[in-house]
């Protein structure tokens, strides 16, 4: 079976390794820019609290270049009608709704003395909304599953049909199913649409165990802004940047699979909440991509090709890989200090392992504990800009930054702002 798994997944397999063989400069330039942009958002077509319209213009005038909209197991078309008052975002957003968009934009019914108003689709919000080469909507889907009482969500972005949760006999094995029907769907249609796994601490779901193994999944949330997700982890839980260290550590050495990258994004529901911290708001999370054109192909060829940092604040200038090293130059603001961290996992690293807890009927459901050797500070530097040169022992190297500037709007108390650089191999 696993053969044919990963005969389904080959032309997910080998997109984007870096390897320090060659010189990469992503590097805005006449030729390409950098495009922000959010890569899961919900609205009142699922359980978001606030009209799509109003969510696409709120990006667009906070200056990002595209935003995904991924509302869970639905597409944004077909007629629906909503009662004004008895939704998420109530008659607050609809009278935000109504100052904002004037004329016969705004369509309303009376059904057994109930208000309601109808929700626009994907198709009339872009009409609306977007504009060539300045802001991109892309049609997506937030694939909603479980295994049974754990939750397994999967974005799909820049897809035209609608793909239900397939379910499975186990965690990996429902993560596999909707994977191979994401591939199996852009191989038969050839549109450019890539899947990456949500938020795996979220009910502490998917232990990186059973995330390393999943074929043709490349792609998951280093950074997710709902206050709800447990980014850090816990005592005994991985935080979902140590699980992204011992997934390539096991991908490099063990398991014959590609490099996993890392998104951030907001995950956002609540639109009209306004005090920092609270709620799953807006603008916590994003990726910057660096692409010639701002088109929906463009966006995911780039993000495949690892051509994309992710942030939550922080922006760089370059990533530059020249002569072995990998070189990050960093956007500075005045009065902000930052340091950046190369770490990665040396190849004679100690792979040794424990449950996380004693209970074994538990700990299955928990990331192992792995050694210290797994996902080291390879290096430390302060100032705008940081070099790493490659020794060739390395299995991978990622960078994260850091700013002395804590996040204006956390989802986590005590957040700093950072930027996530992908991994590169040796």
């Amino acid at each position: 079976m696993r053969t044919n798994l990963i005969l389904l997944g080959l032309s997910f397999l080998f997109l984007g390794t870096h390897a320090f063989g060659e010189d990469i400069s992503l590097k805005a330039d006449g030729d390409s820019k950098w495009y922000r942009g959010n890569m899961h958002t919900h609205s009142l077509w699922s359980d978001g609290d606030d009209y799509p319209e109003m969510i696409a213009t709120w990006y667009r005038e906070k200056g990002y270049d595209f935003l995904v909209v991924t509302d869970h197991n639905v597409l944004q078309r077909g007629e629906r009608w909503i009662d004004v008052e008895k939704n998420k975002g109530g008659v607050k957003a609809f009278e935000k709704l109504t100052a904002a968009f004037s004329g016969n934009w705004v369509q309303t019914r009376t059904e057994k003395d109930r208000k309601q108003v109808r929700l626009k689709t994907f198709d009339e919000v872009f009409d609306r909304i977007a504009k060539p080469q300045e802001f991109l909507l892309i049609q997506g889907e937030e694939i909603t599953d479980r295994y049974k009482n754990l939750p397994i969500h999967m974005c799909i972005s820049n897809t035209n049909d609608l793909l239900p949760p397939l379910g499975g006999s186990s965690v990996l094995e429902t993560m596999q199913q909707n994977v191979n029907a994401a591939i199996s769907h852009r191989e038969r249609t050839g549109q450019k649409a890539l899947i990456h796994l949500n938020h795996p601490n979220f009910h502490y779901g998917i232990t990186a165990e059973q995330l390393m193994n999943v074929v043709g999944e490349n792609f998951f949330e280093v950074y997710n802004g709902h206050p709800s997700v447990h980014n850090s982890g816990d005592d005994t839980h991985a935080s979902t940047e140590r699980m992204w260290d011992i997934i390539n550590t096991w991908r490099q050495s063990k398991l014959e699979l590609p490099l996993m990258y890392g998104l951030a994004t907001d995950d956002g529901h609540a639109y009209h909440v306004t005090e920092p911290g609270k709620g799953s708001q807006p603008g916590r999370g994003w990726v910057m991509v660096l692409a010639d054109t701002l088109t929906p192909d463009a966006m995911i060829l780039a993000i495949e090709a690892g051509r994309f940092y992710s942030s939550s604040g922080v922006t760089l200038d370059s990533v530059e890989i020249s002569d072995g090293t990998l070189n990050v130059s960093i956007a500075a603001e005045e009065g902000i200090t930052y340091r950046t961290d190369f770490i990665g996992t040396l190849k004679d690293f100690d792979d040794s392992s424990k449950p996380a807890i004693d209970d074994p009927d538990k700990a299955d459901s928990m990331t192992r504990v792995y050694s210290d050797d797994v996902g080291t500070v390879l290096q430390s530097s302060e100032g705008t800009s940081a070099s790493y040169k490659m020794t060739g022992k390395e299995l991978y190297v990622r960078a994260v930054v850091t700013s002395s500037r804590k996040h204006p709007n956390p989802s986590e108390k005590g957040e700093f702002e950072r930027a996530w650089v992908q991994p590169v191999t040796p």
